[in-house]
């Protein structure tokens, strides 16, 4: 989702309370803060040489261990609010990926991807993903697509391959 249309969303439903699935069945606790929206602009070379370049909107949310028993999520409202004040002061990249990024006791840091989003009386729910590491050098480095590699035969880059 770009940044774009995940504030598009937030303005269609500020009457709603904001909740995050990090995994399925699993949410970000009520006592959820968002504590640091970052900027980031990757330039990147990958194993077969490649060079790419985007930006990506990363928004930290963490939850409180003083507010441990709170129920009541964030407002969609507040939210935005937070963001709008942010966009002031550091301009969010529109057409950038959005990623949250989060980690609780059970949970490892990552960024997540949205993945999806659903919608109730009350509550304007995110779904975030984890995507997986990927090559993105395959032809380069004779790497198969999934589907066609044998469990059998290693397809990965040997020394001498010229991939990493």
């Amino acid at each position: 989702m770009k940044t774009s249309e995940f504030l598009s969303v937030l303005k269609q439903h500020q009457d709603k309370s904001l909740l995050f699935e990090y995994a399925p069945d699993k949410l970000v606790g009520a006592n959820y803060h968002i504590t640091e929206v970052k900027n980031i602009t990757v330039d990147s070379v990958d194993c077969g040489a490649g060079t790419d370049f985007w930006k990506e909107t990363i928004v930290q949310l963490w939850e409180s261990p003083k507010e441990k028993g709170k129920r009541d999520f964030m407002s969609v409202y507040k939210a935005l609010a937070i963001l709008n004040k942010v966009d002031r002061i550091k301009p969010m990249v529109q057409d950038a990926e959005i990623k949250f990024e989060y980690s609780n006791e059970d949970f490892h840091t990552a960024q997540l991807f949205v993945n999806d989003y659903a919608l109730d009386n009350n509550s304007l729910v995110l779904k975030l993903s984890v995507e997986k590491t990927d090559c993105k050098a395959k032809e380069t480095c004779g790497v198969e697509p999934k589907s066609e590699v044998k469990e059998e035969v290693s397809a990965g880059c040997s020394p001498e391959s010229g991939c990493c």
